[in-house]
Parts: C-alpha cells; sequence; structure tokens
C-alpha cells in the first residue's frame, strides 16, 4: 500500500466565509475532516505543517517544507501533497522543484473559495492532487500543480485571474496531464530537472518591474550593502528606458547580479534591439538574460543559485539556462 504524506499550510483552501461574507483561517483547518476515499489502497498520513494565507508564506517556510520532504523520502513516503493558498503557490512549488529531487512525486494543490462557499473546490482539488502523487508517472516529473482537473509543472504554471477556479494556466505550452474522474493522465514528460540542495536561504534578493518612464531611483535605493540580486521584468523581448542605466551600471559595478525577464506573459527576454537601452546593451552590460521565467519565478531561482553558493559564472548558466 503506498503511503502519501500530505502536508497543511493553510491559505484559502483551509479557510471558511462568515457571515459578513469574509474569509479568513478557523480555528480548525475544515481539510482535517476529509475521509480518505482511496483507504483501499493508498494510506494517508496528514500533517498541519503551518496554517497561515500564502501571503505570508517566505522562502524561510517553503525550506521548512523542503527539509520536511526531504525527511519523508528517507522514511519510505511514496508521494507527498501540499495544500497551499494561490497566491504564492507557484513560487513555492517552483523553490521546492530546484531543490529537491525529482525522484519523489510531490504535488502541490489549493482551492479559489473556501470550505462554506457555494461550489467550493478544496476538496475536489486535494483528491485529485492525492491521485496524481499516488501515479507512478508522477515521479521524475518535478513538483506538480494540480488544479481544476488539470495538470501542470512547477516550472511554467502561473495564476492568471483573482477569482476563477480555472486560475492555474501555462502560457505557451499547457498542462502536461489531465484529471479523469479516478486517474491522472499524463500526455507529456519533463525533459530537463536541474537541482541546487541548499540548507538556508539568502534574503534581499528584489523584483522590480519596468514601464514607461521609469524611475532612476528605484535603482540607487538598491545601491547598498545588503542587496544579494535583483531580478528586473523588462519591457517586451528585454528592454528598459535609458534614463535608469546610469543607476543600473552601479548595481552591476558592485557585483550584484541583475536577471532580466519580459514582463509580458508569452515569449522569451532575448538581446535583440541594439538601441540605447536595448537588450543588446544591457547585455554587454553584464545583464543576466532568463529565458521562460516570470518575474516571481526568476527571483526564487536567483534566490536559490545564490543561497546554493554558485560563482559568477555558474549563477549565470544557471539563470540563463531555459530548460533547468
Amino acid at each position: 500500500m503506498k503511503k502519501i504524506l500530505i502536508l497543511h499550510t493553510g491559505g484559502t483552501i483551509a479557510m471558511s466565509e462568515d457571515e459578513s461574507g469574509a474569509v479568513a483561517p478557523g480555528s480548525e483547518n475544515p481539510l482535517n475532516k476529509f475521509t480518505n476515499p482511496f483507504a483501499d489502497n493508498l494510506e494517508l498520513i496528514t500533517e498541519d505543517i503551518f496554517n497561515v494565507p500564502s501571503p505570508h508564506i517566505g522562502a524561510n517556510e517553503m525550506l521548512i517544507l523542503q527539509k520536511r520532504i526531504l525527511a519523508a523520502e528517507k522514511d519510505g513516503i511514496d508521494g507527498v501533497v501540499i495544500t497551499h493558498g494561490t497566491d504564492t503557490l507557484e513560487e513555492t512549488a517552483y523553490f521546492l522543484d530546484l531543490t529537491i529531487p525529482n525522484s519523489l512525486a510531490i504535488v502541490i494543490t489549493g482551492a479559489m473559495r473556501s470550505a462554506n462557499e457555494i461550489g467550493s473546490d478544496g476538496l475536489h482539488n486535494l483528491q485529485t492532487a492525492i491521485l496524481t502523487a499516488a501515479n507512478d508517472q508522477a515521479k521524475n516529473q518535478g513538483v506538480l500543480v494540480v488544479m481544476n482537473d488539470e495538470i501542470h509543472t512547477a516550472r511554467y504554471v502561473t495564476k492568471t485571474h483573482t477569482t476563477n477556479v480555472a486560475t492555474f494556466r501555462t502560457p505557451t505550452f499547457g498542462p502536461i496531464g489531465l484529471i479523469s474522474k479516478d486517474r491522472a493522465h499524463f500526455f507529456e514528460t519533463l525533459l530537463n530537472h536541474t537541482i541546487q540542495p541548499i540548507t538556508e536561504v539568502v534574503d534581499h534578493v528584489y523584483l522590480l518591474k519596468a514601464y514607461a518612464g521609469m524611475d532612476p531611483e528605484l535603482f540607487s535605493y538598491l545601491d547598498n550593502p545588503n542587496t544579494n540580486g535583483v531580478v528586473i521584468e523588462a519591457l517586451g523581448a528585454g528592454n528598459l528606458p535609458p534614463r535608469v542605466l546610469p543607476q543600473l551600471q552601479k548595481l552591476l559595478d558592485l557585483k550584484i547580479p541583475v536577471v532580466l525577464v519580459s514582463r509580458c506573459f508569452n515569449g522569451i527576454a532575448q538581446d535583440v534591439y541594439a538601441y540605447e537601452g536595448g537588450g543588446v546593451q544591457l547585455s554587454e552590460m553584464g545583464v543576466i538574460f532568463c529565458h521562460g521565467l516570470n518575474g516571481q519565478k526568476a527571483r526564487i531561482k536567483l534566490l536559490v543559485g545564490l543561497s546554493a553558493g554558485l560563482d559568477e559564472e555558474e549563477l549565470a548558466h544557471f539563470m540563463s539556462n531555459a530548460i533547468s
């Protein structure tokens, strides 16, 4: 009989709506009342590791989850399901994807409607996540996100709608599998997976978003000894307003790694344009182009690379490699 470890962290999936319509955590996680529908062939082991909204989860909490999962693998657990708030779910999923070997099935799920709302999706998503974690094909796929009967990879999935139950999408590529009534079906496979085993996390890794007429003062605020790294969601294919370049150069002169992605949710950042502030100039300045990730994912990847102690060359390769 397979053993599936369920780690509850909180979020809407573990909340209830009060009489005024406000949604908040209660004294007890309603998911703890879940009755195992797979008792004939699955042993479910449940732990409340946190009970917080996902905006309260940061890199330190992600590291606690990582260490608990690594310990569970040594104890013979066959798969792990994590319930999580949806606001930062994709970041936790990608952090775990980058720091845990993919020999264990790891699935993250959540809900867009609280436990007592009409049409609540939490229990259904939990059940389909368990089905996925118990499927042998879920191994060697990296961390998976299962929501609304779809299976997505942690690397590219993102939250696309504030309230819709179909909020989690994978732009360009789509899901790698679907859930039927009683089974997970995989139609694609993860081609490559690179991990960085870490035991601690650095802080002060920042994310900026470019906009028309971007203020250069934003970069000067980061010009201090505490800054470990910066990710910029740049314009279009990877361009910045020229007025920020002098301040950006100061960060690069301090050997602070600066990583660039596009603020577009489809396509990749690349050094195409040769005008002032264009990608060609930024690349020549030493900015690292990260292909295919959104800003929040690139920040997680940079944080992991820095926490792993990668040197300048190793970090540049790690961040620019589109398939890891």
